[in-house]
């Protein structure tokens, strides 16, 4: 299936709901399982990601994670730990190629039994729960991914001696691990960061919650996308994108996007509970920017700052590589055919610029997602520049954004099926 998008004729003003965030959801879902409580999750998120971890934690023999790395990484741990319970997790044919000897290395050294069932590193694995502790404090390589760690450290309250886990290297994403430790300690675990910021220990104290519910935020990921269209959009149009029940003090690290798009024109106020996105006049002349703590924000500034022509130096790219498609090389294929030549990302490199370099733009390019629904999103807003866009595969959103076109729709783009 392919999407023809076209750009609104008219001034959008629009009240978005976004969707709840995956990643929240996700943590909640875990620590939900791992306290035995039965508490109700409000505003929880209905995309890909997480109907695969509810399926997931219904421990069928085989648990079936997809494209879900979030679910892989989650799952992987919890399950280590159920004592006498004997599963095989595995994905998609991307799944089985993206890492995750980390996590099980870190996972084996607190006694977790763990079997490969393919490659050496790589999903397939088939887990025997076991009684899990930390004799000592285990290592992790931190500059990877953060889920890695985030997986190891929710099950630190339920071992008897608790876990004392030390960082090697530059910790990438740490704003996901404090939002992992944020809500650990909202259901009642203690943990506490060294004074050095490299090693976490968590209390041996099983989780509690008081509540009967928890309500889960907005996503500040999929806001992105929206200041992304303000951004491209310009002034002259005076959009207004009304965003409900975003947090400006989120504990979400991606809430820093409500600064990111400043260089490419777009800024937000918050009132009333509602972030507003519209334009600024104002742009920079060249953006540096590192994505280590933000990576999931990296496609839709990189589009952006193309498509408002402003060269930029973007580095701590490198974990976009392991993601649902190498992202780098996803970007710079994508980008050249609208015209724009990418320079970086070559091997495991995470830096990407682009220098105002042109090729030759292809007549009505398809946009190729990669089973990406970041890619999807990203690419979206480039109508506004060219006129209309075509998106392949644009049903991959349903991972995080299952109404992504419905929004579009709803702040007047038009969107149509096309031929192939």
């Amino acid at each position: 299936m392919i999407y023809l998008v076209k750009p609104p004729t008219h001034p959008i003003r629009a009240t978005i709901n976004l969707p709840a965030s995956k990643s929240i959801s996700n943590r909640v879902l875990i620590i939900r399982a791992l306290s035995g409580c039965d508490y109700q999750i409000k505003n929880m998120s209905d995309c890909d990601d997480t109907n695969v971890m509810l399926s997931g934690l219904q421990l069928p023999d085989t648990i079936d994670v997809g494209g879900a790395g979030t679910s892989m990484r989650f799952l992987t741990a919890y399950l280590s730990q159920l004592d006498g319970q004997e599963h095989i997790i595995t994905g998609s044919e991307r799944m089985k190629q993206r890492p995750i000897r980390i996590l099980v290395d870190a996972l084996r050294t607190l006694g977790a039994d763990i079997e490969y069932l393919g490659e050496i590193g790589y999903p397939p694995l088939k887990i025997r729960g076991k009684e899990l502790a930390c004799t000592d404090a285990i290592d992790m390589d931190g500059s990877v991914s953060s889920q890695y760690i985030s997986a190891v450290l929710m099950i630190g309250p339920m071992l008897k001696t608790g876990l004392k886990l030390r960082l090697d290297g530059e910790v990438a994403s740490r704003p996901y691990i404090n939002m992992t430790l944020a809500l650990m300690r909202q259901f009642g675990a203690e943990t506490r960061w060294s004074d050095d910021l490299s090693v976490i220990e968590v209390k041996p104290k099983p989780y509690s919650y008081k509540k009967d519910k928890f309500t889960v935020e907005p996503d500040w990921s999929a806001a992105a996308f929206w200041f992304e269209i303000v951004a491209i959009r310009g002034p002259r149009h005076k959009d207004r994108v009304k965003l409900p029940g975003l947090i400006l003090d989120s504990i979400q690290g991606d809430c820093v996007c409500r600064w990111c798009f400043d260089d490419q024109g777009s800024m937000i106020s918050g009132l009333d509970n509602t972030v507003t996105a519209f334009h600024n006049h104002f742009a920079a002349n060249h953006k540096l920017f590192n994505f280590t703590k933000c990576p999931d924000l990296a496609q839709s500034m990189i589009v952006t700052s193309c498509l408002v022509d402003l060269p930029f130096l973007y580095t701590g790219l490198e974990s976009l590589h392991i993601k649902e498609t190498d992202r780098i090389e996803a970007l710079k294929t994508e980008l050249a055919k609208l015209g724009y030549l990418l320079r970086g990302g070559e091997g495991e490199e995470g830096v990407l610029m682009w220098q105002r370099g042109s090729c030759r733009k292809q007549k009505n390019p398809v946009i190729e997602t990669y089973k990406d629904h970041r890619m999807a999103m990203a690419f979206a807003p480039a109508c506004i520049k060219f006129g209309e866009i075509r998106i392949a595969d644009p049903g991959v959103v349903s991972k995080s954004y299952p109404h992504f076109w419905d929004d579009l729709r709803t702040a007047g783009f038009t969107i149509e099926e096309v031929e192939e």
